[in-house]
């Protein structure tokens, strides 16, 4: 029986949140920086520290003052997005064919599901239980925006929890990064792992069709088909 680690992004790939996950990380660099607001940056793909980098870089602050003011950034944005379990539920959605896959997946043996992804670990957990995702994962195995500041730079963390806290390890072949951007796919090809790469995300379908990604698909809905390519031999 063959083994897989399948690695999910959240954001575009399992759900969308809604206004509130760009909220959170605006009021966050707002909050922080005793700042009335900040400019609008693009966000897809991005680890969040990345993001309120950009953010509070943007809004003038210095080098010096941006390395100062981040960790109480990230710390205000997962303060926001901790109290909007019910506007996520309300504004949110959970893509097509996303809890039939995990649910199919999680009854394959050999099979582990968890998270990478640019969120901070307390905020992808409070996106995924909002929608009642966790209980097909792992999320102790998992790589975060907590963990590593560049996407690239997750993949060797979740294969290290992998073997420290399940003693299993996998080989390159066996391990699949789901995503919907090109930083999905960079993020797997630095890690020398699979890609299979979705358009569900903001830019859509035609922004990733043409991705070099060991597999595109429009959404998540093929069951059947999409557990043969993640578990098969």
């Amino acid at each position: 029986m063959p083994r897989r680690l399948v690695l999910w992004d959240i954001d575009g790939t399992l759900l969308t949140t809604g206004p509130i996950g760009r909220r959170a990380l605006e009021l966050g660099a707002c909050r922080a920086a005793g700042l009335a607001e900040v400019p609008c940056v693009a966000m897809a793909g991005k680890t969040d520290p990345q993001i309120l980098r950009e953010l509070l870089s943007l809004a003038g602050l210095s080098p010096q003052e941006v390395r100062r003011v981040l960790p109480r950034a990230l710390e205000e944005a997962e303060r926001v997005l901790a109290a909007a379990a019910d506007r996520i539920r309300e504004d949110g959605v959970v893509h097509p064919g996303v809890p039939e896959l995990l649910e199919a997946l999680s009854s394959v043996e050999g099979v582990r599901q968890s998270l990478l992804t640019g969120n901070i670990a307390p905020n992808a957990l409070v996106k995924v239980r909002t929608f009642g995702l966790e209980r097909y994962l792992d999320p102790e195995v998992g790589a975060y925006g907590t963990d590593h500041p560049e996407r690239e730079g997750l993949v060797p963390i979740a294969l290290e929890r992998a073997e420290e806290r399940r003693g299993e390890t996998y080989l390159p072949s066996e391990v699949w990064v789901v995503g919907d951007t090109v930083r999905d796919l960079s993020c797997a090809r630095a890690g020398g792992v699979r890609c299979l790469i979705v358009g569900t995300g903001r830019d859509g379908f035609d922004a990733v069709r043409a991705l070099d990604a060991d597999a595109v698909v429009e959404n998540l809905s093929e069951t059947e088909l999409l557990v043969k390519l993640l578990a098969g031999s």
